[in-house]
């Protein structure tokens, strides 16, 4: 019998901890590109309901609202009624959604699916970041959610690729139809994904004791946790959202504008570079967080993203170098996104951690749903690419937020 402190690491992850694995990570990919779709029809859908750039972006708004209070729903679901079964949950809803999305014949009905859609997109990463973080071991949980995030890239990568193939012969709608497809990933996870035995072992447990509520992360010794977790999530997602939802607009924008004047099919070839180097940030991340601890490498991977933004908004018609720059914002603009699967389910016991994970990622992302309108104001008024640098600020507080959480390298979980 093999010792397995002699076998590379992933030799050690069971078949269990591998579907777990895959069923998040499937889920956040298909959840990418369901919900990036519209940033891709972004600029169509604004001309064809004759709206300003502002109110192009608080449709996409509306979506992090509803995001939001799904993943704040799921999270408490999946405390509830178990992980893999709150996963499947939402994966239904943001897939049938997406593709009602398709009927929209005036702006109230875009609203109400893009709103729907928001509950699943935001459940998905509640209820399945917190499956990977309880099923795999501790050394390995950083590169099990790097992998898990990875996802997101390749979702991107996939609406990128739907958008240049479908939009310019079909429109947007036959675009919107095809995010039903992540449903059937929601059957495949009913039949293979058990839920993880420290869940199992909790609930047993919880039969002779009350379930722990919420009021319990807003009390000492978990309330500091809770608090400076949300402003962080808040600072970065701001960011986050502010900087992607844009950025495809900002490249199909008329240079007059601030934008750098590409077409649709053209941006779309640019988007996949930037999504490639996402990709890697996500994986590599995780590594070197399991290597370095969480607090460095964020810091690391935020004071660069600060970095690099400015100078890409600032680029308009200089190609060659957005298409150099891309690889690199990408890395840095989404890999420190790998620390919260790993770092949230850390600072809080299994008894209330979906919720806890629920709330405090999702609270921040109701807040920094003011970032895809912000931007598109200020865009209206300074352009695109000047609009874009005001990221930068809310990546550096995170940065400087983060200090005041504990290291949890390593942390056996609760």
């Amino acid at each position: 019998m093999n010792d397995t402190r002699t076998l590379p690491w992933y030799r050690t992850i069971t078949s269990i901890q591998w579907k777990s694995l895959l069923a998040a990570k499937l889920g956040w990919m298909l959840d990418a590109m369901d919900v990036m779709l519209y940033a891709f029809a972004l600029t169509t859908i604004r001309d064809e309901f004759g709206l300003s750039s502002a109110q192009a972006g608080a449709l996409a708004s509306v979506t992090l609202i509803a995001s939001a209070a799904g993943g704040i729903l799921f999270g408490y679901l999946a405390d509830r009624i178990g992980r893999a079964r709150s996963l499947m949950y939402s994966i239904l809803t943001y897939s049938v959604f997406t593709a009602l999305t398709a009927t929209s014949g005036s702006v109230i009905e875009l609203v109400l699916w893009r709103t729907l859609v928001g509950f699943g997109m935001g459940g998905e990463w509640s209820a399945g970041s917190v499956l990977v973080s309880e099923t795999w071991p501790a050394q390995h949980r950083g590169k099990a959610i790097g992998l898990m995030q990875s996802g997101w890239a390749i979702g991107y990568i996939l609406a990128a690729l739907l958008a240049a193939a479908i939009m310019p012969a079909f429109g947007w709608r036959a675009m919107f139809v095809v995010g039903l497809l992540p449903a059937l990933l929601a059957a495949w996870i009913r039949r293979n994904v058990p839920e993880p035995e420290l869940w199992r072992e909790g609930r047993k447990s919880q039969k002779l004791l009350p379930t722990a509520s919420i009021a319990e992360i807003f009390r000492p010794p978990l309330m500091k946790k809770t608090v400076v977790a949300t402003c962080i999530t808040t600072s970065v997602l701001f960011a986050y959202w502010g900087l992607f939802t844009w950025i495809p607009t900002f490249l199909s924008t008329p240079v007059e504008s601030g934008g750098a004047g590409m077409t649709i099919v053209r941006s779309s070839a640019w988007i996949i570079p930037m999504q490639i180097g996402a990709f890697f940030g996500y994986n590599l991340f995780g590594f070197l967080a399991d290597r370095f601890g969480r607090r460095p490498v964020f810091v690391v991977f935020l004071v660069f993203a600060a970095a690099l933004v400015p100078l890409y908004g600032q680029l308009g018609q200089d190609e060659l170098l957005l298409m150099i720059l891309g690889p690199l914002i990408g890395f840095f603009g989404h890999g420190y996104f790998s620390v919260f699967g790993a770092m949230l389910a850390e600072l809080f016991p299994t008894s209330i951690r979906g919720t806890a994970q629920g709330l405090t990622y999702n609270a921040g992302r109701a807040v920094s749903a003011l970032a895809p309108f912000t931007i598109g104001a200020l865009a209206d008024v300074y352009g695109i690419g000047s609009a874009l640098g005001l990221t930068s600020a809310f990546f550096l507080a995170g940065a400087f937020l983060i200090f005041l959480l504990p290291e949890t390298r390593g942390k056996e979980l609760v």
